[in-house]
C-alpha cells in the first residue's frame, strides 16, 4: 500500500558544544595545602609502596578532574570544579573549596552571577541544567520570584514532551485575529480578515544595546533567528548599512527614516515603529501591505494602548527597562497583567498580539510572562550574556547601558551558542507546559488558573493577623 507523502516536519533546534571563548572566573576556588599532601603522599609510598598498590598512591579523589594535572593536587584546576565537595570530606585537613568572589562580580544587580552560572551553561551544552543538591534557594520573593506555577501531576498527568512521547505545540501567532468571522449568503468571507504569521517558538531577539549593534553582533542575532525560524528586530539603518535580507529580520522604524523602506531587499514578514508616528505608519502599509505593522511601546501603557487599537495596531512590542521595571518602578510581571486585563475587559484580547521586553532573562520567565498575558518574548540581555559580554556597570537603562562583547567573536560562535539557548529553553518550556496539562503554548496565554501570586496568597492567609501588613 503506497504511502502518503507529508511535508510535515517536527520542529527540532540542533545543539553542539560551544565552548567559552574566553576564560570567566571560576565558580570556585580551590586551595590545597602543598606541605600537608606531600606528608600524606609519603606516608601512603612508605605504608603501600609503588608495587602492587600503586594505584592507591596515585588516586585522585575528584570525579571531575580537579587534580588530574601532572602534578595532581599541587596545583588544582579550579575549572573543573563543580562544588561537590567529596575531597574537602576526605580531607578536610588538607583541601578547601569556597566561592570564587571574583565570579559574583559577573553581570549585575539585576542579572546576578547565578542567573549567568545556568545561562552559560545552556549556551554551552543547550540542555538544562541541573543541580542535584537541590533546590537551596527562596521560595518566593520580589520580582518573578513572586510568581508560582500550578504543576500538580497528579490533577494533570505530565505530557513528556521533551522526549517526544506526545507533542506539545510552542508555536505562537503574531498580527492580527478577529473575534469572529462573517460570511455572505453564499458563503464569501466578509469584513475583517486574519493577518497572522507564525513562529514555532514564542522567543524573539529583539534590538541589541546600543553600544553593541556591530555588524557582528547584528549577523549573529539574524542568522541565529534564521536558523531557529523566528524574529530578530534590527534598526532599519543597519539592515540597509551591511545588507541583510530575510524575511524574518524584523526592520525597527522611527520618524524620517520612511525612505529606507524602498531599500529593503526583501518583504519582511513584520515592521516596527519605535514610536507611532501616522505618516510613518502610511508609508510602511503603503510599501509592504502584506506586512504587519507593529508598535513599540514603553511601559506603563494602561488605557494608550486602546486608542492606538482604534488606529488599527494589532501588534505591540511592549518595553520595560533591562531590569524589568517602568519610570514608575513598576515590575513588569504587574504591568503585563495589567495590560492585558486592559484588553481583555474592551473585549478585544483575542485581536491583539503582545510581545515584551525588559526582565525576561532566565528560562522559567517565559512561561511565566505569558502566563501574565504575553503572547511571546523578546530577549535583549540574555543574548549578551550567551555571547560572553561583560556589563560595565548596573546595565538597567536601554538608552545608556554597556556591554563588552569578547574580541575573539565569531559569527558561527555566536549563532551556535543562541541555538543551544534556545533549545534548553525550549526544553523547559515543554517540561512546564507538560505539568500543567497543556499541549500547546497559545493555551498557556493569560491562563491565570495555573499561576499563584506569593503576595495575594498571604494576603488571604494572614488577612486579620496582628503584626500582617
Amino acid at each position: 500500500m503506497a504511502k502518503h507523502k507529508t511535508d510535515y516536519v517536527r520542529y527540532h533546534i540542533h545543539t553542539e558544544t560551544a565552548n567559552e571563548i574566553k576564560r570567566w572566573p571560576t565558580r570556585f576556588r580551590v586551595k590545597v595545602k602543598k606541605a600537608g599532601l606531600a606528608k600524606w603522599l609519603l606516608k601512603e609510598v612508605l605504608e603501600h609502596g609503588l608495587g602492587n598498590r600503586r594505584e592507591v598512591v596515585l588516586s585522585r579523589p575528584c570525579l571531575y578532574g580537579v587534580f588530574s594535572g601532572p602534578v595532581g593536587g599541587f596545583a588544582p584546576r579550579p575549572q573543573h570544579c563543580v562544588g561537590c565537595l567529596r575531597c574537602t570530606t576526605e580531607y578536610p585537613e588538607m583541601v578547601s573549596v569556597t566561592h570564587n568572589p571574583e565570579r559574583k562580580k559577573l553581570g549585575d544587580s539585576f542579572f546576578a552571577s547565578s542567573f549567568i552560572d545556568a545561562l552559560s551553561y545552556e549556551s554551552l551544552e543547550g540542555v538544562i541544567p541541573v543541580k542535584g543538591a537541590g533546590y537551596r534557594g527562596k521560595f518566593g520573593g520580589e520580582g518573578w520570584e513572586g510568581m508560582w506555577t500550578d504543576m500538580s501531576e497528579i490533577v494533570r498527568p505530565t505530557r513528556d514532551g521533551i522526549h517526544g512521547r506526545e507533542f506539545i505545540s510552542t508555536v505562537v501567532d503574531i498580527g492580527y485575529r478577529p473575534n469572529y468571522l462573517q460570511f455572505d449568503e453564499e458563503g464569501h468571507l466578509v469584513g475583517a480578515e486574519p493577518k497572522l504569521i507564525s513562529i514555532p517558538l514564542p522567543v524573539l531577539f529583539d534590538v541589541p544595546p546600543k553600544n553593541d549593534q556591530s555588524e557582528k553582533a547584528a549577523r549573529i542575532i539574524a542568522k541565529a533567528a534564521a536558523e531557529l525560524e523566528t524574529l530578530a528586530v534590527l534598526p532599519i539603518t543597519m539592515i540597509c548599512r551591511i545588507g541583510l535580507v530575510g524575511k524574518h529580520i524584523v526592520p525597527l522604524v522611527k520618524a524620517g527614516e520612511e525612505e529606507l523602506l524602498s531599500n529593503l531587499g526583501y518583504i519582511p514578514d513584520l515592521v516596527e515603529m519605535e514610536s507611532w508616528d501616522a505618516h510613518l505608519a502610511e508609508s510602511i502599509l503603503r510599501w509592504y501591505p502584506e506586512s504587519i505593522l507593529s508598535l513599540r511601546l514603553t511601559f506603563p501603557v494602561r488605557e494608550e494602548i486602546l486608542d492606538y487599537v482604534q488606529k488599527g495596531i494589532s501588534t505591540f512590542h511592549l518595553l520595560a527597562d533591562y531590569h524589568g521595571q517602568d519610570v514608575e518602578g513598576n515590575f513588569v510581571l504587574d504591568l503585563i497583567r495589567e495590560t492585558h486585563k486592559t484588553l481583555v475587559e474592551a473585549g478585544i484580547r483575542q485581536e491583539v498580539t503582545l510581545v515584551g521586553s525588559g526582565g525576561i532573562i532566565t528560562a522559567e520567565h517565559i512561561p511565566k510572562a505569558i502566563l501574565c498575558g504575553l503572547d511571546a518574548a523578546a530577549v535583549d540581555t540574555p543574548v549578551m550574556a550567551a555571547l560572553q559580554a561583560d556589563f560595565i556597570g548596573e546595565c538597567k537603562q536601554r538608552e545608556f547601558s554597556q556591554f563588552s562583547l569578547p574580541a575573539k567573536l565569531t559569527i558561527e560562535w555566536g549563532v551556535q551558542r543562541l541555538m543551544n539557548l534556545a533549545a534548553a529553553w525550549r526544553d523547559q518550556l515543554l517540561e512546564i507546559s507538560g505539568a500543567m496539562g497543556l499541549r500547546e503554548i497559545r493555551r498557556m496565554r493569560g491562563e491565570m488558573g495555573r499561576a499563584m501570586f506569593m503576595k495575594e496568597l498571604e494576603a488571604d492567609a494572614f488577612a486579620g493577623v496582628a503584626g500582617y501588613e
